[in-house]
């Protein structure tokens, strides 16, 4: 009988420290994989500072693949800083509807006038100008000086927290660790490159470094990575567990004038949704309000019938659970005290998708409009 065939050892490569061989080796990847994103500049060429600060406005909380419609339409509609700083506010509001946290939508507007009437329309190139500007974050300052000047500055967005939380095995939790992992990453920026050395840890975090099972056989930085070495890529960053969101509740009135219109109100300025169009509601509380009390808030006093099921829409900090009651109006009906009808426009039912709705909004015109 012949010897019994004995397992082959894997040849471990040596663990290397990170530095300028793990640029190198991420820089070759990216020439060679870099997404093709509509803000990125095309291969050895800077990246137009305006459009760099309109997507990373824009990719705050949301993904590249539901933000790329939105700014081809924004880019197409004010295609300059000058565009942007002229135009209306409430125009900006309406084509930012769907994006959420339209506290941005309106900083962005601020921070557009600014660079027109302070810096004559050009973005400032160090981080220090860029952050001083309305809306404009430490990490939105830096990400415009690398990617749009090539100043050496260090970006640190989720994917490159991942990507730097694994390539030096940072085992604090999120978010006490974020200081370290910045430190860290600013040891790895390069002089030359730094924007194309930031838009490739992001590259790799949203793809091969990814949240859950992160493909480290295909990685560039698996040489280097401690994480990977010590066998904890997958469980790192290590994030503290979230409370539940609480959970709040209210009515909904949805008014429809007999000629096809619907009353909308807009939000106070400041605050949640700030500035954006919504169906008059009561207040949204801990617990469902009593009808009699709800009426109270009725934007025209009718009868009012309650459309079946609730409306759901979660929000970063708490979760919204609202009844609509829905009510067939004469054209030019008066409006309570309690509308506010200074805020209040009837708006035809065909230009709705025009206003500046935010997501809950619609749903709730939606389901208050639903045959049931």
């Amino acid at each position: 009988m012949g010897d019994t065939a004995k397992p082959v050892a894997r040849r471990q490569l040596p663990l290397r420290p990170a530095g300028p061989d793990t640029v190198a080796a991420l820089l070759d990847w990216y020439d060679r994989e870099r997404r093709d994103l509509p803000w990125r500049g095309k291969r050895g060429r800077r990246s137009d500072p305006y459009k760099v600060w309109l997507s990373e406005v824009m990719l705050q909380q949301t993904t590249v693949k539901a933000v790329i419609p939105f700014y081809e339409r924004f880019l197409a509609r004010w295609p300059t800083v000058e565009a942007l700083a002229a135009a209306n506010l409430d125009d900006v509001l309406a084509a930012w509807a769907g994006l959420g946290y339209y506290s941005r939508a309106r900083s962005l507007h601020k921070c557009a006038q600014a660079v027109v009437a302070e810096h004559g329309g050009q973005f400032p190139r160090t981080e220090a100008d860029l952050v001083a500007l309305p809306g404009i974050g430490p990490y939105t300052a830096a990400a415009i000086a690398a990617i749009a000047f090539g100043e050496a500055a260090t970006p640190v967005d989720g994917n490159i927290e991942r990507v730097v939380a694994r390539l030096f095995a940072v085992r604090h939790p999120l978010p006490a660790a974020k200081r370290e992992i910045k430190r860290l990453a600013e040891t790895l920026t390069p002089q030359r490159r730094a924007g194309d050395f930031a838009q490739a840890m992001m590259d790799l975090g949203a793809s091969l470094c990814s949240s859950k099972n992160p493909s480290c056989l295909m990685c560039p930085l698996q040489q280097d990575c401690h994480a990977h070495a010590s066998g904890i890529a997958a469980q790192l960053p290590v994030k503290l567990v979230k409370p539940n969101r609480p959970v709040r509740y209210g009515m909904a009135f949805l008014a429809l004038s007999e000629d096809g219109q619907v009353l909308l109100r807009k939000r106070p300025e400041a605050g949640l949704l700030g500035g954006m169009m919504e169906v008059p509601s009561t207040e949204w509380g801990d617990d469902w309000p009593p009808v009699d009390q709800a009426l109270i808030a009725q934007p025209v006093r009718t009868d009012w019938w309650t459309v079946p099921g609730a409306v759901s829409h979660t929000f970063t900090h708490f979760r919204l659970e609202l009844v609509v009651l829905r009510a067939i109006v004469p054209v030019g009906a008066g409006l309570t005290f309690w509308a506010s009808p200074e805020r209040c426009r009837w708006v035809p039912r065909r230009d709705l998708h025009a206003a500046a709705l935010p997501s809950v909004m619609r749903k709730i015109i939606a389901h208050g409009l639903k045959e049931h």
